[in-house]
């Protein structure tokens, strides 16, 4: 809807087909001219964590970047502040395919506060829940949902005649309320920020806590490259399962294992330290740049792949493979993989 939407302010659209490599974007950026660059946080992330310097040997004339795919930390913010020139919007979205939009997403007349989604989009009518269904208090999370319809929300899923597909995707928890899936908080400024992924909630000791406060602290260490969480049932307790992509030259060794515990302690808490950490060639991702956590936690569950996610959706399908194995490992009774092995497609 953003892109057709433009269209009608006879703006041009660039798409690029191809690898979004760390330099490759930028260059298309600087050679036609791009005034506003939609992207994901986790290419944010990216860029950040190889040294790239958008702005070095390219005459750029981007004035707002737009961030969607997952929450954008802090740092996100302030790097594109600093590589692009402090007057720059930077802005987060959240929203959803099935609705063809955002919910809540940048307002240019509004100041922008790091991390933070800035206002509801235009007739959005969203907010926080408690799992009674009550408006949670300013400042709590909850379940983001949306009160009232918007003009582009399904009224069928192709092929579901019956409607149960919608209605389990969206509306099983709240009758007549669309769920999204995400766990959201308001803020005293009129913004949000989005924790992650609520069916994707990590439980340690009856405490709910977001996966994206993880995430943001184990991207701060040069080791790692991408990251993956997943809380899975066990009989002697939940156990959070953390899978990471690794830098060329970093080795997942005890070292290593110390230093995420450690980051993870101070950055967030003592409950976000995980049980396992398991090093991972890469992580799935949809198409516009989500992390399938629930998909994967599926298939670690025992799940075929196939009934867990639409593969037609991710960017990168042979990244599921190794998660495929070792959900079968998991389902002849081993909890997880020895310590210090490596799994990749």
């Amino acid at each position: 809807n953003h892109l057709v939407g433009v269209l009608f302010t006879e703006a041009e659209v660039v798409l690029y087909d191809g690898s979004p490599t760390g330099e490759r974007l930028w260059d298309i950026c600087a050679e036609q001219g791009v005034t506003i660059f939609g992207t994901s946080a986790a290419f944010i992330t990216a860029a950040m964590k190889a040294g790239i310097e958008p702005s070095r040997a390219r005459d750029l004339r981007i004035r707002a970047v737009g961030s969607t795919g997952s929450p954008l930390p802090a740092e996100g913010f302030e790097w594109l502040a600093e590589r692009l020139g402090p007057k720059t919007w930077v802005f987060s979205m959240s929203g959803g395919t099935d609705v063809c939009t955002a919910f809540i997403g940048g307002v240019p007349t509004l100041p922008v506060h790091l991390g933070e989604l800035q206002a509801p989009a235009l007739g959005a009518r969203v907010e926080a829940w408690d799992e009674e269904g009550k408006p949670v208090p300013l400042g709590d999370v909850g379940e983001l949902v949306l009160t009232a319809p918007l003009p582009s929300m399904p009224l069928h899923f192709w092929g579901d005649a019956d409607g149960s597909r919608l209605h389990d995707a969206y509306f099983d928890i709240y009758p007549g309320v669309w769920r999204h899936g995400d766990w959201v908080s308001f803020t005293p400024s009129g913004g949000a920020v989005i924790h992650g992924r609520s069916d994707a909630t990590i439980n340690r000791g009856g405490v709910r806590m977001g996966t994206s406060e993880l995430y943001r602290a184990l991207l701060t260490l040069d080791d790692i490259e991408d990251a993956l969480v997943v809380d899975l049932p066990d009989p002697s307790g939940d156990r959070m399962l953390l899978f990471v992509v690794l830098c060329p030259e970093a080795v997942l060794d005890d070292d290593l294992r110390r230093r995420i515990a450690l980051r993870v302690r101070e950055r967030c808490s003592p409950r976000h330290v995980p049980d396992d950490v398991i090093a991972v060639a890469d992580v799935p991702r949809t198409l516009s740049g989500k992390l399938l956590e629930v998909p994967v936690k599926r298939i670690l569950m025992g799940e075929p792949a196939s009934a867990a996610v639409n593969l037609g959706v991710l960017a990168n399908p042979a990244a599921l493979e190794p998660f495929v194995a070792l959900g079968a490992i998991r389902a002849f009774g081993a909890p997880t993989l020895p310590r210090g092995v490596r799994i990749a497609p």
